[in-house]
């Protein structure tokens, strides 16, 4: 059986029209009966660049996504109220590896096993249920996502409370960000966070967690793949431009990223509460670790700006990390495939 190693997330079986006259449909299929059947790259390769991808994309959008965490887990704190002004703020009184790129040795760490498991797991499953049960696409792609995001979280949670904690900091000592976490740095943060709190920490607010990424992966990756399958139906070429391959990647996840905005105010608040800091959720500790409970409660005091409070630095990062780690992605997994095929030919 042949492999086609043009693009894994390209959606199976889809054939661009060209100017042969050809009807053709939006909706893939994969050719019943043919010895051609089309596997997709080796899932190896796709969690390499799945990898790759994701942690140039998570390099490039940190300092956006300190901010996006500090305006979630600091709301009393209005000098973060705004983006830009809390942007340039951190910079002048942090400085941008102190403050802006605080949290990022959890965070790369935490970010090439898991988005390595991610589309690993996206990829195996997608083809599963297309090839083997016939399964909707767009279902498909939703479920997949789900399942890959599954796989990821048992390496991406315990980096999150460690990212967001640090992030909320800033530097030892710092005087400015108004946190009450003073770690000397990733080391002594676990050292602490293990001794004082226990090892349970690592893993508080997963279900939170899942709670955000589950939705916001499924929701992506659905968006992401009509996306590009329309693009490639215009384009009448499967190989896009990488203005197209940005723009695709952006919009599927700055969509989704705004959609789940509320989702990922609560995981913030909840990973970065203190046992001291009071009861309610809504100021920035945790009364209770029921996601329903704690979005009324953030509703009643703060109003649907509190639940969507950080959208703004949300959709940037999640638009543009997501553009970025597509973009790499299909780059290296074809770069990847051709290496192997030449070399193994």
């Amino acid at each position: 059986m042949s492999e086609s190693y043009t693009s894994s997330t390209i959606p199976m079986g889809f054939t661009p029209h060209h100017d042969t006259g050809a009807k053709h449909s939006l909706e893939a299929r994969t050719p019943q009966g043919s010895d051609d059947d089309i596997e997709g790259s080796p899932i190896i390769n796709c969690m390499i660049a799945g990898g790759l991808g994701g942690m140039v994309g998570d390099t490039s959008m940190h300092s956006l996504d300190t901010v996006k965490t500090r305006q979630q887990g600091l709301a009393h704190n209005i000098k973060y109220r705004n983006m830009i002004p809390a942007y340039i703020t951190m910079f002048k009184e942090e400085g941008f590896f102190r403050g802006l790129y605080g949290g990022y040795s959890p965070a790369i760490l935490g970010s090439l096993p898991s988005t390595a498991a991610f589309f690993g797991t996206y990829e195996y499953s997608k083809r599963k249920m297309i090839n083997d049960f016939g399964v909707n696409e767009t279902v498909a792609y939703f479920f997949a996502g789900v399942f890959g995001d599954l796989a990821s979280s048992v390496f991406y949670v315990p980096s999150e409370v460690l990212k967001t904690r640090l992030q909320l900091q800033g530097s030892y000592n710092n005087p400015y960000s108004g946190s009450q976490y003073n770690y000397r740095g990733l080391a002594d943060a676990i050292k602490t966070i293990t001794r004082t709190e226990g090892p349970g920490v690592f893993v508080y607010g997963y279900k939170e967690t899942l709670f955000r990424d589950l939705p916001f992966s499924a929701l992506q990756f659905a968006f992401y793949e009509r996306f590009r399958q329309l693009a490639i139906y215009y384009n009448r070429d499967d190989d896009l431009p990488i203005s197209t391959e940005l723009l695709t990647g952006a919009a599927a996840g700055g969509l989704a990223g705004t959609l789940t905005t509320p989702l990922d105010v609560i995981k913030t608040r909840i990973q970065t509460a203190t046992p001291q800091e009071g009861a309610d959720v809504s100021k920035g500790s945790v009364a209770t670790l029921s996601t329903i409970k704690a979005l009324r409660s953030i509703y009643k005091q703060e109003g649907i700006l509190g639940l969507f409070s950080g959208v703004g630095p949300r959709f940037i990062w999640t638009g543009v990390q997501s553009s970025i780690m597509l973009l790499l992605y299909q780059v290296s997994l074809r770069k990847l495939d051709s290496y192997f095929n030449n070399g193994f030919a």
